[in-house]
């Protein structure tokens, strides 16, 4: 792609392949009743009740397989947490205002995986191996799903093979819950993934396959290789609509939780929702199911760092998939080693054109300083990926772009001062203690 065009015709675009912090808003976005009718088309409320509901079927699998998730009764979710601390310390610290509560979505500290993919990678899994059972007649869904975990059910799940491209957390969700199922796994994973979350995969059996290339070259050679196999099944974080679903059903999960705080969300109260974004499958599924319940009510930013901001260019450009950071002079090499896909997914670009707010990106050493933060002032610990969500609330009134956008969608003075902003943080719980130390430890210019 011409990449100069783009720079040369838009201010924004040239500043972010200066790799300088950005507010980007879109130039795309619609009120959600002019989208509906087309979203209705691609992902339907009934596609994320049907897969809501088949995650309630595996509950008992999952308890069975993950005495961890026993006090959840089977299901994977995470707590919602009011970081008023964190708010005071962000505002002191970078000289901004962040009105109304600031909120924590710590799907950090989801079971299983400890990351967001825990909902979309582990549901993928799951749906394929439901289908299997049934297909093969030794199962129905009569039957209580936790004989799935049965030696005669393992034996025939190890007869496929699943496969993975990942830079890092979508193989760990993949791997850990393939391999309780009995499945063989292949993970093909990135330059960009991390030493720790190799070696944990491989102490669960699943075969770690490394590239020196980026993410799109581990995607692609797992695609090829999972193709010549016939009972091999590609976990496609590019391109696939059940990955998209199982975050979707995180914005049901959501509403309860706000309710349960006794969170209104309507015009005068609006919720604005910040989540970091790699290839952008867990972003956009977590937001389009957002947008489907809230509508014009919920106003949601995707962060990425400025190394790396490939779902922001291909929105902005319209290029979607073709765009690549690499075209832009950008590295794409990033501390945010979850967010380092240098290209990003051509179907979740396509249905966020018309949803997203915008963007804002991060540099790379401000996710260790949001890192200490967090953790001086809330005991809470995350990966600096997750710490790019942060770029949004502390964005949101300091640059002249996102002010604007809240003037002409009605967040005022007065209804910004009664939101509910939520960074959604995406990993860090299974990140080893050393590891957690040396974070802390990172200063980056």
């Amino acid at each position: 792609m011409n990449a100069q065009k783009y720079v040369e015709k838009d201010p924004v675009i040239a500043r972010i392949a200066e790799k300088k912090e950005t507010a980007w808003i879109n130039p795309y976005f619609l009120p959600f009743d002019m989208t509906n009718a087309v979203c209705q088309l691609v992902v339907s409320d009934d596609d994320i009740e049907d897969a809501r509901k088949r995650l309630d079927r595996f509950a008992s699998f999952i308890r069975r397989c993950f005495p961890e998730t026993e006090e959840t009764g089977g299901l994977i979710e995470s707590p919602l947490a009011e970081i008023s601390s964190m708010q005071k310390e962000l505002e002191k610290a970078y000289d901004c205002e962040i009105p109304g509560r600031l909120l924590l979505k710590m799907d950090s500290h989801l079971a299983i995986a400890g990351s967001v993919k825990a909902r979309g990678g582990i549901y993928e899994v799951l749906k394929h191996a439901e289908d299997l059972a049934l297909e093969s007649g030794r199962f129905t869904m009569e039957d209580d799903y936790a004989r799935l975990a049965d030696d005669d059910m393992k034996e025939f799940f190890g007869q496929y093979t699943v496969q993975v491209g990942s830079t890092g957390n979508l193989g760990l969700s993949i791997g850990i819950m393939s391999a309780a199922l009995g499945f063989r796994v292949k993970v093909h994973m990135s330059a960009d993934a991390k030493q720790w979350k190799k070696d944990l995969l491989r102490s669960k059996g699943v075969e770690v396959i490394e590239y020196a290339d980026d993410y799109s070259k581990a995607v692609a050679e797992g695609r090829k290789l999972s193709d010549q196999d016939p009972m091999s099944y590609f976990v496609d974080d590019e391109k696939s609509v059940n990955l998209f679903l199982g975050y979707a059903v995180a914005a049901k999960r959501l509403k309860k939780q706000l309710e349960e705080k006794n969170i209104t969300v309507d015009e005068n109260h609006p919720l604005i929702v910040y989540i970091p974004a790699g290839v952008g499958g867990a972003p956009g599924g977590v937001a389009y199911g957002l947008k489907r319940i809230f509508g014009d009510n919920v106003h949601c930013f995707f962060t990425e760092p400025v190394l790396c901001p490939s779902v922001l260019l291909g929105i902005a450009t319209q290029e979607f998939e073709k765009a690549n950071v690499h075209d832009f002079g950008i590295s794409g090499i990033t501390e945010a080693d979850g967010l380092a896909c240098a290209s990003p997914s051509g179907f979740v670009t396509r249905i966020m054109t018309n949803l997203l707010s915008g963007e804002f990106t991060v540099y790379d050493g401000k996710l260790y300083d949001y890192l200490r933060l967090l953790y001086s002032s809330e005991k809470i610990q995350i990966e600096p990926s997750s710490c790019a969500a942060f770029a949004g609330p502390c964005g949101l009134l300091q640059y002249e772009d996102s002010r604007r956008y809240c003037e002409e969608h009605g967040l005022t003075e007065e209804t910004l001062s009664q939101s509910v902003q939520i960074a959604w943080a995406t990993g860090g719980r299974l990140v080893p203690e050393e590891i957690r130390r040396e974070y802390l430890e990172t200063y980056i210019k």
